[in-house]
């Protein structure tokens, strides 16, 4: 296999919003953490929390994102952990397992309309495309 081939179903993109997590089978409203997304994409989310999360532990997650007025809402599962960048601090990739089908296309716009946003900015920093540059 070639080293550097994207594996992922769904295209991620980085952002930093609000998200809520606690532990499924906890009462929603204690044990909530709130943190910081590192990324995002329509099957799932990456987040760096204060604590050590097992992959056997299914998450609620209620995402605030910026272009909506309500949460998004979702149970995920610990797909992957590794040590953050702070020595108490984790790096989580989340597989969304329940997710409406109407949470699910707000995040797939949310991610389209940053892709496009991101691919724009691209454009314009490339020579020839967009900068004014003459060949």
């Amino acid at each position: 296999m070639e080293k550097g081939i994207e594996k992922r179903r769904y295209p991620r993109v980085d952002v930093h919003i609000p998200v809520k997590y606690y532990k499924l089978g906890n009462p929603a409203e204690s044990g909530k953490t709130s943190v910081l997304t590192k990324n995002l994409s329509e099957g799932g989310i990456r987040f760096e929390a204060p604590e050590f999360i097992s992959r056997a532990c299914r998450l609620i997650l209620e995402l605030d994102m910026p272009m909506f007025t309500k949460s998004i809402k979702a149970i995920s599962k610990v797909a992957w952990i590794k040590k953050g960048t702070a020595a108490e601090d984790y790096d989580i990739g989340n597989k969304f397992l329940e997710i409406s089908k109407e949470d699910k296309e707000l995040v797939s716009q949310y991610v389209s309309s940053l892709s496009l946003y991101n691919d724009a900015g691209e454009n314009r920093r490339k020579p020839g495309i967009g900068s004014g540059d003459i060949d």
